[in-house]
This record gives C-alpha cells, structure tokens and sequence, in this order.
C-alpha cells in the first residue's frame, strides 16, 4: 500500500539478479547475501576493537602499543644492537608487538571461516602476516598489521562522523511530557500521553508529540525537522510537531496524533531503515569481492608454487615472501571500507540539509535525474490563499473590506477564509442577514439593510448584474461584489509563490535538467506560475490519473525521472516516478511514506541540493574505485614481478584506504 512496503523483503531481494535494474528494489540490509553486518561492510571487527562509545585514546591504545614495542624492536636490531635482543626473545618481543593489533584480525578471520566465509580480508591479512612471521620476516608482519588496524581505526572514526549528522535526529524526541489534568502538570511517559491531552510547553522544552497550538502564539527552533536554524512563528490552531522547542513563553499543545505515529517518529524509522539500504555500487562491490578475494588467494599460491617448475634457482622462501606481497596488495580494504562509507556520508550531508534519503540507492538516482517534475500547490506555491489586490468602485476598500469579510464569514470555503483573515476582525459589528448560497457560485445576503452579492463572475452573470468582463481573463481566483444590484468591486485571490521557487528552478536549468509542471488547477494559472518561475512545461487541469500518465510517459521515453509533490493525491505518481520526492513539512503522511527522499522544510531549492549531494557522493565513490584499482593493479604486477616489498604493499593497501576514507568524507564538509 506504501512505498516502505517495497522494502520489507531486502534480505531476499539483494540475492536476486533480476533485481537490478530496478533502483527501488535492489536494496540489501547489511548483513543479506552473506556479507558484513555494519555499514563499513565488516563483520564485528569495529566492535572488537572497541565499540562506539570508547574515546579515541582508548581505540587508538593497542595500536600505540603495538607501535611503540615495534619501535623498539626495530632500534634494537638496527640502531642499537643488542646481544640479548636474539633467538626466542627477539621473536617473544614481536609476538607481544603483533597481539595488540593482530588478535582482533585473528579472531575475526576464525569467526569468518566458521560462518563458511573463508575469503574475507580478516583471512588474507591473518595469512600474510602469520605468513611473514613464519619467514623470519617480523618487522614486516607486524608493520602490515599494525597499519591495517590504524586505518580500520580511521574508518570507525569517519562512520562516527558520518553517523553524528543522522543520530542528532534519533535525541530530539523526548521521552517525557508534561500533561494538565484539572490545575496539575503531570509527568507522563510520553508514550502513554492520548490524543487529546494537552501538554504544557515551558520555554526552552521539546514537544513529545505532534499536536495543535491552543495559546494565542508561540515561536518554536524547528532544526531538528526542517535543517533551518530561523525560528518559526505559530498562531493558535496551527499543527506544531514533536521535536520543536519552544523558545518563549509557556505554550499549550493538544495531542493530535499517538507517540508512535508522530512525524519525527516515522522520520527516525526511516533514518533506521536508510543505511541498510545499499546502492547497486555498494551491491556489486560486495559481490565482486567475494570473486575477488578467492581469485588472489588462488593466485598467491601459484605465485609461490609454480615458479618450481620453470626457475632453476628457485628459492621456496623468496617466492613465498612475493606471494605474501601480492596477498596484501589485492586486500579490498578501499574499496569494502570507503564506498559504503561515502554513501553514508552523503546521506549524514543530506540529513544536516533537512533532506532525507531513505536508502543509498538514491543518491545514485538523483544523480542521474534529467526530469524533475513538480507538483504546483504546496511544492512551488504555499498552500494558503491570500487577497493580492482589492479594486473598490463606488465604494472605499475599506467598506468594500468589511462588508465582503462579514458575509464570508458564513463561508467555510477557503477563498472565503482568506477574505475574513484580509479584513483582520474589522467586519464584526457589522449585521449580515437572510445569507443564503448558490452553489458553486458564491453568496448572497443583507449586509446592514443592503443587498449583497458575493461570488466568481459567474454568479454575476447569473443575477444579471453588469461588471467588468476583462475579469474573465485574470489567471487567478477572481471575487466579484455587487451591492443592490450594482457592481462595487472585486478580489484577486491567489495561492503565494514560494520565495525560493524561481532560485530552485533555476538551479535545475543550470544541471541541465528538464522542468515540468502538473497540477489540478485550471490551465490559466498553472500556465501563468509557470511562466513567472520559467518552467519548461506546464500542464492543468489534471486528476491524479493524468498526472500518473504523464510521467508514465516520461519513463517509457527512458528518461529518469523525479517527481515533487505534497498531497494524498500525489502518492501514485511519487511511487511511480524513478525518485519520489515529498515536500515533509506540510505533505501528508500517505505521499512522505511513499517517497524515496523527504524534503523536511518544504524548500524547493533542496530539489537542487539533493541532486547535487546524489552527484557529488557519486563522484567520491567512483574517485575512489578509480583510485584502488589503478594503484592496486600497478603494485600487484610490481609485487608478483619481486620489484615491490612490504612497505609499497602496505600502501597499496592501507594507504590507498585511508587515503579513501579521507575523500569519502570530504561529502561532510561541503557546503550545499
């Protein structure tokens, strides 16, 4: 029924070919198809050396350790000889400088093997080092494990890094509310509060739940939902949503939707669900190393074993040292480490943006985005109609004001509501009688002993009062007055552009990317919104069905597709298009379960900043494929050949790694 529907079956879904070309259903939780359990794609060697809530000085410990018994190992055999420092000491001492940082390896690489997972990178650096160990070869073999362990160490540090933008969000729902019942504040799970309930909000607290403001005013930080620090100001009966903080004076809140259903609530678990959701490069990576690492062991042993039967002065020892090189270069360290981690760090960038990606699959979707198509209400325009212009004949606007607003009040009809709230209480003494409605028309009634007419120009055509025609040609909701039968006036009522709607469709037109415009609105005001916001194309008068064929339409001419809407009725075709995005904060819950990216201020211009995020962590993570290959490829024929050592091995591998996982986190600090 919902789009987070399509995700239920990830462990399965990731196994199956078939599911490739389609974006939406190539997803794989971390620990499907047999591959790693956390986000760096390795499985329990983060914990082992230490967890995520130890300091750094206590992850980095074992290593420094490890480096200064090393250190002085190495001085002993070449600065500083001594005649003790030989024999089973000298090899004691390199075993106590190799446990700190090879029996996490060790023990993993044992626990890899008793899963069936032989291959991994744990098994490669275990055999590489023990391998060097065997061949006297000591300073090496603990070298290659040492900075191994420092640059996983550098990855557990970037995916902290990466995770603080996404886990802010996971502290702003309290667990605690303050309840009236009767003149007591009581404290209540927040849990158990009912809808209903009315909370008390001190200054400076956080909303638990979603509810509606019953005092006067209040302003409320609302950066955790939305990404904007600008403080926002609501009025009595306005919706305020758990995680806002109230930032004046005491505020009553009634409850309007449960705890589990809040809006924050559905953000947190789809910031949850987002990071076991691979991109098909995170997908082919994982798969491609677990062909990979078996090749290059297989390869390592005939590199150590079939030189005997072409070399006449072959040396079993040399050989086995060139074949352990070769190990340690085709490790796919950067590749399983840096790739993941650059898509979690566009989608930690995304997140500090006020955007979110409900899986790293989508970054690479907006990056590829040639049409975005966009809703208009509630996306490029506010939602809320407002009087434009008051044009008064015979009569002050003033008048014309009071007296229009007092027969609209008997209206629940929005374009009503806007000329109540345009005369700002300045009709209630005012006596309105005999009201009745024509429908679809407008208003009639007595207006303190004056007959009066209210309604489009229809209706003036219908009561045959004479007004002016070039009415009919307003692109926008037009509201004729008529006082005794004589016209007096009229409205223009329209829907407010967004402020940044024309920079966002600007933006896009500099991406190259196609904009299209579909609303259920009459095509003279789609056609006049589009015109003021330069968009490419622009079509009204749709019903939801329409729209759905239209990007339908799209997709079968190949194009990749984004579709940006808010209401109920823009659920299908946000679940249709290649990426549905829903504007977050006024959208209805349907269209944000539906969609791939929620925008959660509403803003058009981060359509812009989420396709430029979905490019930017492309680019890192090919940078960094680009990067492994090439550098690998050149060391391992070097290696294979005897020309490279351990130390040009080591770079090949943790090198190149961390030099990875320093790209993949520049993403964070970009600015958008």
């Amino acid at each position: 029924m919902t789009h987070l529907h399509k995700h239920e079956d990830h462990d399965n879904e990731c196994c199956a070919p078939e599911n490739k070309s389609n974006p939406k259903s190539g997803y794989a939780t971390a620990g499907c198809c047999g591959s790693d359990d956390n986000e760096g794609g390795h499985s329990g060697h983060d914990h082992d050396h230490g967890g995520e809530n130890q300091s750094v000085l206590e992850l980095f410990l074992p290593s420094v350790i490890s480096f200064v018994l090393l250190g002085v190992a190495i001085s002993f055999d070449h600065l500083f000889s001594q005649t003790w420092f030989s024999g089973w000491i000298r090899i004691a001492w390199y075993v106590v400088a190799y446990l700190p940082v090879g029996f996490p390896v060790l023990k993993d690489s044992y626990q890899s093997i008793k899963r069936g997972d032989v291959f991994s990178e744990f098994f490669l650096m275990s055999i590489a080092t023990v391998g060097a160990f065997a061949i006297g070869q000591y300073a090496e073999g603990v070298t290659v494990m040492l900075f191994y362990s420092i640059g996983e160490l550098f990855q557990m540090l970037a995916v902290r890094k990466a995770k603080s933008n996404i886990k802010s969000l996971l502290d702003q729902r309290p667990d605690v509310a303050n309840v009236l019942e009767g003149k007591k504040v009581i404290s209540k799970k927040a849990s158990d509060v009912s809808i209903g309930e009315i909370i008390e909000l001190k200054p400076g607290e956080k909303l638990a739940l979603d509810g509606k403001l019953l005092s006067d005013y209040a302003t409320f930080n609302t950066a955790a939902l939305t990404g904007e620090s600008k403080p926002d100001s609501k009025s009595k009966g306005e919706i305020i949503l758990a995680g806002m903080i109230n930032l004046n004076a005491v505020a009553l809140v009634e409850v309007t939707t449960a705890f589990t259903d809040s809006k924050l609530s559905k953000i947190l678990d789809m910031v949850q669900e987002a990071t076991a959701k691979k991109a098909p490069t995170e997908l082919f990576i994982r798969k491609f190393a677990k062909v990979y690492t078996p090749v290059v062991v297989y390869l390592a042993i005939g590199i150590c074993l079939i030189p005997m039967l072409f070399v006449d002065d072959y040396t079993f020892k040399d050989w086995l040292y060139r074949a352990l090189i070769f190990l340690v270069i085709s490790c796919p360290c950067a590749l399983v480490i840096s790739i993941p981690l650059g898509y979690f760090g566009g989608i930690g960038a995304a997140s500090k943006n006020g955007i979110l990606f409900k899986g790293s699959t989508f970054l690479d979707v907006m990056a590829a985005i040639q049409v975005v198509v966009m809703d208009k209400t509630g996306t490029l325009t506010k939602g809320v109609f407002k009087v434009q212009k008051v044009v008064a004949i015979g009569i002050s606007a003033v008048d014309l004001v009071r007296y229009t607003a007092a027969i609209e009040a008997k209206s629940t009809h929005p374009v009503g509501s806007a000329i109540v709230a345009f005369a700002n209480d300045n009709y209630n003494e005012i006596t309105v009688t005999d009201v009745s409605e024509i429908p679809g028309m407008g208003l009639k009634g007595r207006v303190n002993g004056n007959e009066i007419a209210v309604g489009s120009p229809k209706l003036m055509k219908k009561l045959d009062i004479d007004y002016d025609t070039e009415l009919d040609t307003i692109p926008y909701t037009t509201i004729v007055v008529a006082f005794n039968q004589k016209y007096a006036g009229h409205f223009i009522i329209a829907d407010e552009i967004k402020e940044d709607a024309k920079t966002a469709i600007e933006s896009l037109h500099k991406l190259k990317i196609k904009t299209i415009l579909l609303s259920g609105d009459n095509q003279a005001v789609v056609s006049a919104v589009a015109k003021e916001l330069n968009i490419d194309e622009a079509l009204g008068n749709l019903l939801p069905e329409h729209k759905v064929e239209k990007v339908e339409l799209l997709l079968n001419q190949k194009m990749k597709v984004a579709f940006v809407g808010d209401g109920v009725n823009d659920a299908p075709v946000i679940a249709l298009a290649d990426a549905g995005i829903a504007m977050g904060g006024l959208g209805s819950d349907a269209t944000i379960e539906t969609a791939d990216i929620v925008i959660q201020n509403d803003k058009p211009t981060k359509i812009f900043t989420a396709i430029n995020i979905g490019r930017k962590t492309k680019q890192i993570v090919w940078q960094n494929i680009t990067l492994a290959f090439i550098v690998k490829l050149v060391v391992l024929i070097l290696g294979a050949g005897g020309l490279a050592t351990m130390w040009e091995a080591v770079f090949a591998d943790v090198g190149v790694a961390l030099l990875a996982i320093l790209n993949a986190v520049r993403i964070q600090r970009m600015k958008f």
